[in-house]
């Protein structure tokens, strides 16, 4: 019986893709290697981050000077890569506090310069986006996170600044378009919409490097990586590869706008039981905000006894990974790209079960 993997992250990855690592692994484009064994510097790895960065530039329409790089350490380690490339001691960054994520961001880029939290939604426990804040000319960036995987929000519209942005599109990268050149630097773990975990997306205008005084340590300094080309020491050949497949079927089932009509019907669908059923309780407290990725909800007040009814109903569906980060509890139903809509409309029947016996 088919699992319906709802998990946050690492996530559900296209069936094709799983098949075609499976193969590189025993055996890489007929070399008698595996990929988990080849140089990266070899002409066969070359191909692949070269095709991976035209599929990056195609789908995201990334203009010309902008690097595309393929980094470690994930999303994490972008928190103070960002702050100590872009932020000079004595300059001020802008930072827009959605949840735990970009709280973790926020302390990480005081270390490098001045930190100012221009707008939090923190006192309703991010519940929602923070709206008509403004946004001081004279900062060096801006920096949002577009979706909030924990707490189920995410923003609808960029908001309007002159200033350099800065975004986290770690969960909703590949998902929608985005104009790229709206920002200086993107970033975005692969492990939701682009590969397994292990490689990290950095896209950045060439043109915001260099700009600091302070000096930046070779690793964590983006010009070395824009220089040699994401190979200045040994990449993370599997997930790069995993992730040039992710693209790549992106691309041949209708690149981004066919991934953000197929999402808007997976998400359209869970919010409607949501709010249909009486057991159920979105946790979203503005319908705008809320998530395409990542939709989350608990049960409604007086039924929180039958928590764990509830995920038993999910075990016996085969609906894997519901239950909501450990911060917040409750439930989540994260419906990545590579899901199909089956499998929200099992999630979705399950609610409707429990309502029958519950109810």
């Amino acid at each position: 019986m088919k699992k319906h993997n709802f998990s946050s992250g690492p996530a559900i990855l296209p069936l094709p893709v799983f098949e075609q690592a499976a193969e590189a692994v025993r055996d890489f484009n007929g070399m008698g290697l595996s990929i988990l064994e080849i140089s990266h510097r070899s002409p066969e790895f070359t191909a692949v981050m070269e095709e991976a960065n035209v599929l990056i530039r195609d789908l995201l329409n990334v203009p010309d000077d902008y690097a595309i790089l393929f980094l470690q350490g994930g999303a994490s380690s972008q928190f103070f890569m960002t702050a100590m490339n872009l932020l000079d001691q004595d300059a001020k960054a802008g930072y827009i506090d959605t949840g735990s994520w970009s709280t973790k961001a926020i302390k990480e880029a005081q270390a490098f310069g001045t930190v100012e939290t221009l707008a939090s939604s923190k006192p309703d426990n991010f519940t929602y986006i923070p709206k008509g804040f403004a946004i001081p000319e004279d900062l060096a960036y801006v920096h949002i996170t577009t979706n909030n995987t924990i707490y189920g929000t995410q923003f609808k519209t960029l908001p309007e600044t002159s200033v350099p942005m800065v975004g986290d599109m770690s969960s909703d990268i590949f998902s929608q378009p985005v104009d790229v050149s709206r920002f200086d630097l993107i970033y975005a773990g692969a492990q939701k919409n682009m590969g397994p975990a292990g490689a990290t997306l950095v896209i950045v205008r060439k043109e915001a490097l260099g700009k600091v005084k302070r000096h930046i340590p070779t690793m964590l300094d983006y010009r070395t990586h824009v220089k040699k080309d994401s190979a200045f020491n040994t990449p993370p050949v599997f997930p790069i590869y995993v992730s040039m497949l992710t693209l790549r079927w992106i691309k041949a089932n209708g690149g981004i706008p066919a991934m953000q009509q197929k999402n808007a019907a997976k998400a359209e669908l869970i919010y409607r039981e949501i709010d249909r059923n009486p057991m159920f309780k979105g946790t979203v407290t503005d319908p705008a905000d809320r998530s395409t990725m990542n939709a989350t909800f608990v049960l409604a007040e007086g039924k929180e006894h039958l928590n764990d009814e509830f995920m038993q109903l999910c075990k016996a569906a085969n609906c894997s990974g519901v239950k909501g980060h450990r911060s917040v509890g409750g439930f989540r139903a994260s419906m990545y790209n590579a899901m199909e809509i089956e499998s929200v409309q099992a999630l979705v029947q399950v609610m409707q079960s429990f309502e029958r016996k519950f109810g």
